[in-house]
């Protein structure tokens, strides 16, 4: 057998992107379509779809990185764990300030298995929409 060189295995290398004003118009409308097609099929979630995004722009650099591991946390998810884990985010979410801290803190110092195990008491304890 021949042996190839190690550059014959190498992964291909792209230029950056660059920046939105120089994409052109086609790449431009492949990135906008998907959002177009949302906005025109939910004319219902237009209102909403538009304070998302108000409120994404207020975000700093870091708020954006956690809101989007979380949101790729939430993807990774079977639909019983996402139902699992909106039943506590609400119960989390009504919860005083005060006592939202100190449950984050409490949830921290727990193990894995530990939080596994309080999220599916949690999920169990949060009332059927």
């Amino acid at each position: 057998m021949l042996a190839l060189p190690a550059a014959a295995h190498a992964q291909p290398t792209t230029a950056p992107l660059p920046a939105w004003d120089r994409l052109t118009p086609a790449q431009r409308e492949q990135l906008v379509a998907p959002l177009r097609e949302r906005w025109n099929a939910n004319p219902q979630q237009r209102a909403r779809m538009l304070e998302r995004a108000r409120r994404w722009q207020q975000l700093d650099r870091d708020e954006r990185v956690r809101a989007d591991r979380g949101r790729d946390r939430l993807e990774r998810m079977s639909p019983a764990e996402r139902a699992q884990a909106r039943a506590v985010f609400e119960r989390m979410r009504a919860l005083p300030d005060a006592e939202r801290r100190a449950l984050r803190a409490k949830l921290r110092a727990m193990t894995p298995e530990q939080r596994a195990r309080w999220l599916r008491d949690e999920a169990a304890r949060a009332p059927v929409r």
